[in-house]
């Protein structure tokens, strides 16, 4: 039988709203330990994500002020997700395909309701070895962090 995703995803993950700061972000990362953010309107619906990357390139590469740029100008818009009942061999081609180590989950009307890092997969994941899980995005893998921990 296949893993299901909802068996090795967090639950609940922090997320942030559209407003928040990039400077107020980047502060929740390190306090959190991880490199990115879901980011949802109206309580949960997923409507972008912010990664360190998005804030090394998209902010500090072009000299913004973190303070008065909020997330929403910098942030990826289009996402790709899966939801809880999709198998983990899915997420990890969708993973390798569109070059992304974390996949946000969701339900109904795009939902948020956990998360998907990579790191956990290969941590986790018997089946799968941690060279295949990498496969295709060992360039955006180097001084990051993938560690999620539970939402508040």
């Amino acid at each position: 039988m296949a893993t299901k995703i909802g068996e090795l995803m967090t639950e609940r993950p922090r997320a942030i709203t559209p407003e928040t700061s990039v400077r107020e972000a980047a502060r929740l990362m390190g306090e959190e330990d991880v490199g990115a953010f879901p980011i949802v309107e109206e309580g949960a619906r997923l409507v972008g994500i912010l990664t360190d990357r998005d804030i090394a390139l998209r902010v500090v590469g072009r000299g913004l002020d973190s303070e008065d740029t909020g997330v929403s100008e910098v942030a990826s818009g289009e996402v790709v997700s899966l939801t809880p009942d999709d198998d983990l061999d899915e997420a990890l081609r969708l993973m390798a395909r569109e070059q992304v180590r974390r996949l946000p989950i969701v339900v109904r009307d795009n939902e948020l309701v956990g998360m998907l890092p990579q790191a956990d997969v290969a941590r986790t994941s018997k089946e799968k070895s941690t060279g295949e899980v990498g496969r295709g995005d060992l360039a955006t893998t180097r001084g990051t962090t993938s560690s999620w921990r539970r939402g508040r």
